[in-house]
């Protein structure tokens, strides 16, 4: 038991020690209030009174006892952060020491890789007393900085994870799985999911009612019964699992947020990967084909397949469409399009483009938001969960075009959640970290979207003109 838990227990101990005095001072009064009142009973009162006046001192006595213990201990633990090993080692019973700024025994100037520190570890396991002292004021330090109870933190075996072993520094240059994260749902219509059910239920009219010419006076004019169809739109569920040791939980640094991070990182792709290309309901499933099919694609031939697809979209919506226009697609297509180069300008020019350029890149990086325009104004989204193993050929990819407001997304605000269970593998020491979210889409509210595709979107090539 460690000392901030014994003072914890006083601190309990003294608590109800009050409260007991407090109860046996109300009684006391209460009963010189009944006059049927007895010397004897007062006596009995009054001497339960006093045990518990004397009760609560004694735990006052302790607890100050146990801080004044604590207080010292803080004392020497800031005092052993003061001294620094001075690199000589000490001849006979001489020992060499300065005293300097408090600075951390393993410091990201002097040992940038952790070298030091893991040469440490080797000499302290051979028995080497000053790499066992370097060590143990290291762990002083991370006790007085993190507390007692240093964070739990997970890894899946500490073999996997060597480079997370404390100091922490070394835990920040750590390198991540490169995701694809989520650029297009970032980009829909976002919505809160419904508290409860499993389904989202929109109404569709799809039939109109009907208005013409009357054709006389007191003609009957035109009627047409207005209709609708129930659009039930699935509530998914993306979920993740790592299990983990506890022996690099509890001996590792910084491992449950790599872990975390890497399990919302993942949520977020297979979220977005699902609302592209999902069977029968993704974007890609639901999407009206524009065909480009050329030997030897080009930007300035694939431009107007860009053109008829945005024309496809207004014509769909007509009086329901936003303006919100966006074009979505692979990187390498964006990178493509950005190494063609024109020889004439447009004939028509288009709000914020430079008659001069073919559109603008705005230097976003990936998954920020909005890429850059095209030649006609409309933004560009640049995401990597687009197929590029598409056609015939298994390399090609494929361009979305859609209203922006017609592109429905519903998540539980507080998704993705963590559950984090002990219990399932306390057998194996282990340790089990599940993430999961609840979300909903549509594209199918009012059907609209158009997608390029052919061969004149096989793998690019990057030449010159």
């Amino acid at each position: 038991m460690t000392l901030d838990n014994l003072i914890a227990q006083a601190r309990d101990a003294l608590t109800a020690a009050i409260t007991t005095r407090r109860q046996e001072q109300e009684a006391l009064i209460a009963l010189r209030e009944d006059p049927n009142l007895t010397e004897d009973a007062v006596a009995v009162r009054v001497t339960a009174r006093d045990a518990a006046d004397a009760e609560v001192t004694r735990r006052q006595t302790a607890l100050d006892e146990l801080l004044a213990e604590q207080a010292r201990e803080d004392e020497i633990a800031a005092l052993s952060q003061r001294i620094q090993p001075t690199g000589v080692r000490p001849g006979g019973i001489e020992r060499s020491a300065r005293i300097g700024s408090e600075e951390r025994t393993y410091r990201p100037d002097l040992d940038p890789s952790g070298a030091g520190f893991q040469r440490d570890i080797r000499a302290a396991a051979l028995g080497d007393f000053e790499a066992m002292q370097r060590l143990s004021r290291h762990m002083h330090e991370e006790r007085t900085e993190r507390g007692d109870r240093i964070r739990e933190e997970r890894a899946v075996g500490t073999g996997a994870f060597g480079g997370l072993v404390i100091p922490q520094y070394l835990t920040d240059m750590y390198a991540p799985l490169a995701r694809t994260a989520r650029p297009f749902a970032d980009a829909c219509r976002q919505h809160p999911l419904p508290g409860s059910g499993m389904t989202v239920e929109i109404a569709r009219v799809t039939t109109g009612t009907s208005v013409d010419n009357q054709s006389a006076e007191n003609a009957a004019v035109a009627e047409n019964d207005i209709d609708d169809t129930v659009l039930s739109i699935p509530v998914r569920t993306a979920a993740g699992q790592q299990t983990a040791s506890r022996q690099s939980i509890e001996r590792g640094n910084g491992v449950e947020e790599v872990i975390l991070n890497d399990l919302f990182r993942a949520y977020a792709a297979r979220l977005d990967t699902t609302l592209l290309n999902v069977a029968t309901v993704g974007l890609s499933a639901v999407a009206t084909a524009v065909a480009y099919t050329d030997a030897s694609p080009t930007t300035a031939e694939m431009y107007p397949k860009v053109i008829e697809g945005l024309s496809g979209v207004e014509a769909a919506l007509l009086d329901q469409a936003s303006g919100d226009n966006l074009a979505v697609m692979h990187s390498r297509r964006w990178y493509w399009m950005q190494n063609a180069m024109g020889t004439s300008y447009p004939m028509i020019t288009q709000p914020g483009v430079v008659a001069q350029t073919l559109g603008a890149n705005y230097a976003e990086v990936y998954g920020r938001g909005v890429r850059g325009i095209l030649p006609n104004g409309t933004p560009v989204i640049v995401d990597n969960n687009i197929a590029t193993n598409l056609g015939a050929g298994t390399n090609e990819d494929e361009v979305y075009l859609v209203d922006r407001q017609e592109c429905h997304l519903w998540e539980d605000p507080s998704a993705p959640m963590y559950i984090r269970a002990e219990q399932p593998k306390a057998a194996n020491l282990g340790l089990l970290m599940v993430v999961y979210g609840y979300y909903a889409f549509t594209f199918q509210r009012q059907p609209h979207a158009r997608k390029i595709g052919g061969t004149g979107l096989i793998t690019p090539t990057f030449t010159g003109a």
